[in-house]
């Protein structure tokens, strides 16, 4: 590869990642889900419009799994143990034998309504069967629902990939007799516990370390975080285990540890994860031809419809009877069964493996998820609201976030009273700092008060301000004024500025 080559590629993906990033905006105020946007994006930079030409599947197979494997990552920082902990076994339920039953109901509504063959309607079923992590997290996060349901939804989206892929493997790679049923479950279990535990010791180790190693620089914490998620992730797909749950329980263990630099961890995360998604979506976009997709309309809807009315709400019934989920929660969780990459993702696997009308699975599937993404993402409240499980007027939960200041518009700034400061023995109402600056916090003797007007600046206090950007500058001349002359600085003539520190005291300074 040339230099003038590298440069226009770099053109070309910046270009892709910015105009995606504007269609991420779009696609929020017209509430429609952003993947939808990144994909058009793909498709219009693709061989049928500008003209760029992608066709290796074994590359997206690699990509995208790598792609779900960070956004599995930030999926699990983000989620709280406290919302998913007493929902493990509903979703463990939902994410394997939920995933069978769906497989099994959507097969035969492909098989009796389409004509299709066993083998490749079974392996659509499969395909098709996994909700989406992606699409779960960006939409229900934004709706004022209970947390038990969203909880149950984004762990069942995060446990059910494993065994989705587990059969997607066997169907593409069996081309007449299916291995037994009691292989294909033991192969489920060694994968969910294995990757699970995995996880599990990657999060606890990575925590343990990030806590206790002293890092040259705050950057390194969140690179290290996603760093470990990565870790696992490799570490079971190298044990024949699932690397997807790995990555999605390492995660969840790090995301509630008291790790340090939460803040900008969870920022760097979620820009991760986007990056991600838009790479993922545009890829699988990229992947596609435009000019195959009509003929797929009907399959799609055909088997969308059975996945929809039949296959989901019948997994949703089977898999939480036993747990007395209200019927209302239930009906909405059938609805909220999204699709998104995972699927688009699973039908490269067949075209790898050579299957015969793997092309065709594909179209079918890509066509499917736009469509019922179209249908069941935007509809999403509504539907909340006809079940009567949250209303636009009722409060929501109060939600407790760190957030770095720059998203606050402000600066955060640390003042320590050294020894010989005339900041000693003055009032916070006398420093008559520039507004809207505040004292929010004073650290003293290891202890931390909330200062008032009357509150009186002690040697070693460390102070914490809040100001803007605009008032930054002059609240640091003010401080800098009354720590060289004290409360009547101004009228001495000391205005803080850097400059004057080094400069000979002036006469009236010291009264001469």
């Amino acid at each position: 590869m040339t230099l003038q080559e590298l440069y226009a590629m770099l053109l070309v993906g910046g270009v892709v990642l910015l105009a995606s990033i504007i269609g991420a905006r779009a696609a929020h105020r017209l509430g429609l889900p952003s993947l939808l946007l990144f994909l058009a994006v793909g498709v219009v930079t693709g061989e049928d419009v500008i003209g760029l030409e992608f066709d290796d599947a074994q590359l997206a197979q690699a990509l995208g799994t790598a792609a779900l494997a960070v956004i599995l990552v930030e999926g699990g920082l983000s989620t709280q143990w406290s919302d998913v902990r007493r929902l493990l076994a509903p979703a463990g339920v939902l994410a394997t034998v939920g995933v069978g039953v769906s497989v099994v109901v959507t097969a035969t509504g492909a098989h009796l309504l389409l004509g299709m063959d066993w083998h490749p309607a079974l392996l659509l079923g499969a395909i098709v069967s996994s909700t989406d992590a992606a699409a779960v997290f960006a939409v229900l996060r934004s709706l004022p629902l209970p947390q038990k349901v969203t909880g149950l939804l984004e762990a069942e989206s995060g446990f059910n990939d494993a065994p989705t892929i587990i059969l997607v493997l066997v169907f593409s790679t069996a081309s007449t007799d299916l291995p037994d049923p009691a292989h294909i479950a033991g192969n489920i279990v060694y994968q969910l516990v294995v990757g699970g535990a995995i996880g599990l010791a990657v999060g606890r180790v990575g925590a343990v370390a990030l806590r206790h190693i002293a890092l040259p620089a705050t950057g390194l914490y969140p690179l290290a975080t996603v760093g470990f998620g990565i870790v696992a992730f490799a570490a079971a797909g190298a044990a024949g285990a699932s690397g997807i749950i790995a990555a999605y329980l390492s995660g969840l263990v790090l995301g509630n540890s008291h790790l340090p630099h939460r803040a900008a961890t969870r920022s760097f995360a979620e820009g991760t994860g986007w990056l991600a998604q838009i790479g993922l979506f545009v890829m699988l976009g990229l992947l596609v031809t435009p000019s195959e997709l009509p003929s797929a309309v009907v399959p799609a809807l055909v088997a969308g419809l059975v996945l929809l009315l039949a296959a989901r709400p019948v997994s949703v019934l089977v898999c939480l009877l036993p747990f007395r989920v209200p019927w209302r929660e239930q009906a909405f969780i059938s609805w909220a069964g999204l699709r998104g990459a995972v699927p688009i993702v699973l039908a490269t696997f067949p075209i790898v493996e050579d299957v015969t009308d793997a092309d065709d699975l594909l179209n079918i599937v890509f066509v499917l998820v736009v469509l019922f993404t179209l249908i069941q993402g935007p509809g999403l409240p509504a539907v909340a609201r006809r079940l009567r499980l949250t209303r636009p007027s009722a409060l929501r939960e109060v939600q407790v976030e760190s957030a770095p200041l720059d998203v606050l518009d402000a600066d955060l700034l640390t003042v320590s009273v050294p020894p010989g400061s005339r900041l000693k023995g003055v009032a916070v109402s006398e420093l008559r700092l520039p507004p809207p600056t505040v004292i929010t916090l004073i650290v003293r003797d290891g202890t931390t008060l909330v200062p008032h007007g009357d509150t009186v600046l002690r040697t070693g206090d460390e102070l914490l301000l809040i100001t803007t950007p605009q008032n930054r500058e002059a609240a640091e001349r003010r401080l800098r004024a009354i720590g060289r002359r004290g409360r009547l600085a101004r009228w001495l003539g000391e205005h803080g500025t850097p400059e004057s520190f080094d400069r000979p005291e002036h006469p009236a300074a010291n009264g001469d």
